[in-house]
């Protein structure tokens, strides 16, 4: 318990940074003051998704052959290299940072998954997956009430403005990265009784047989998670994650920047977007954290947690589709005069951020703690697959964000909601099962 709640508290240090900075990025670019910058924030997610969700491939290898705590630390320092470019940001050093954040975040995820899963049980799985979530959304608090107080009463952003805020949270996730050498490793599982004279047997060729053994591990691990893909398991609860990648794009990248570009939420538009992030964050921590406690009331499952969080979007969906224009996705840096079906309100789109958040840690606290309990054993690969199927949804849904209107963007999220949910009942239902047969077999 102590472990995973130092990994909770330092993966929340470490992504606060980050956070905030997707939640902006369209933003602050459009602000950007230079004539030779000619990048897209949503181009730039579309390629680290797209990355992200290759790697994932690779990243449970890499994990297995420099332990989860070096594989946090190195693709932490990618987070920091890609937060440190917005000081002076060039085209292409733009995108290349992009492709290489990509690569760090699938190692990263992977790794923070694995150290989740080997330092939990059974029964201690769901609630320590709500703590993960809950710690890790104060990313979104404290990285937004940062941003809200920077860009108070600011109509523009300026290079001075963007700089500021980019050294400040470039030193606050090097000194993340480092943090993560606090975490200890797992005692390990005592060896079996014949396991020393295997031991002594084979001292004479230890030198020699040692960096294989790391690569066949590293093989064994992608093959492991080239298998998963297949498993009746994952492919149930592929869907379900692939609406968790449309809804991260939504809420982490497009609904900030349909709020800052509402121009009749008056001057202070683009200071709302940290507000929303606040919003977002308390509905995440509150939904983690009481989540993670109701998983000790076991009879009642998961579905009815992922039912909630499907109520809770589409309650979110409809008020936005009332509230925020059609265009505003995709509206230039001035942003858009029109007006939807109701007047605009920002206590209503504050409303909606905290329902986005709340259905979303609902669905994610859900799906960690049945992938950490039907993959126990294999958390690593089972982990990465997950990471790949949602980033490769949040890719395609950054990309098609620069082109789509509103409420086409809000149709595709109901639609792949309801098929979601349904699938995650089919997969809950099917690991109850299994649990149940495992308890009448050990009796």
């Amino acid at each position: 318990m102590i472990c995973c709640s130092c990994l909770h508290f330092l993966t929340a240090c470490r992504m606060s940074p980050e956070r905030k900075k997707l939640m902006n990025i369209q933003t602050v670019l459009k602000s950007f003051n230079s004539t030779e910058f000619h990048g897209s924030g949503y181009t730039s997610m579309a390629i680290i998704y797209g990355v992200f969700s290759a790697s994932n491939m690779i990243a449970p290898s890499v994990v297995t052959v420099i332990g989860p705590q070096l594989s946090m630390f190195f693709s932490g320092l990618l987070y920091s290299g890609y937060i440190a470019m917005f000081i002076y940001p060039y085209t292409w050093s733009f995108y290349t940072a992009s492709v290489l954040v990509g690569v760090g975040a699938a190692v990263l995820w992977t790794a923070q998954g694995n150290v989740l899963a080997i330092n939990s049980s059974d029964g201690t799985i769901g609630r320590n997956s709500g703590i993960f979530w809950a710690l890790l959304q104060f990313s979104l608090f404290f990285g937004n009430l940062y941003i809200y107080c920077a860009w108070h009463g600011h109509a523009h952003i300026t290079d001075q403005d963007r700089q500021t805020v980019f050294i400040s949270l470039t030193v606050i996730s090097l000194v993340g990265c480092f943090l993560f050498f606090l975490i200890r490793k797992p005692d390990p599982e005592p060896a079996p009784p014949e396991a020393p004279l295997e031991a002594e047997s084979t001292d004479s060729s230890t030198g020699s047989s040692s960096r294989p053994g790391l690569w066949s591990r590293a093989l064994d691990a992608f093959v492991k998670a080239c298998k998963m893909f297949s498993s009746k398991e994952m492919l149930l609860l592929s869907v379900s994650i692939g609406y968790t990648g449309l809804e991260l794009t939504f809420y982490s990248g497009v609904y900030g920047t349909c709020i800052g570009a509402m121009t009749r939420f008056g001057h202070d538009a683009k200071s709302l977007i940290g507000i929303s992030g606040i919003c977002i964050g308390i509905g995440e921590i509150l939904g983690g954290g009481v989540f993670g406690m109701l998983n000790k009331c076991r009879s009642l499952g998961r579905n009815p947690v992922v039912l909630l969080g499907l109520i809770t979007h589409y309650a979110a969906f409809f008020l936005i589709f009332l509230n925020i224009a059609g265009d505003a996705p995709i509206a230039p840096e001035e942003g858009t005069h029109l007006q939807a079906y109701i007047t605009p309100s920002v206590g209503v789109a504050l409303l909606c951020s905290f329902l986005l958040g709340l259905g979303d840690s609902c669905f994610n606290t859900q799906l960690l703690s049945i992938i950490g309990f039907t993959f126990r054993d294999n958390s690593a690969p089972a982990f990465a697959v997950f990471k790949f199927i949602q980033s490769i949804m949040a890719a395609l849904a950054f990309f098609y964000s620069n082109y789509l209107l509103l409420h086409w963007q809000l149709l595709i999220l109901v639609v792949a909601g309801f098929l979601g949910t349904v699938t995650f009942f089919l997969a809950e239902w099917r690991a109850e099962a299994n649990r149940r047969e495992s308890d009448y077999d050990s009796i």
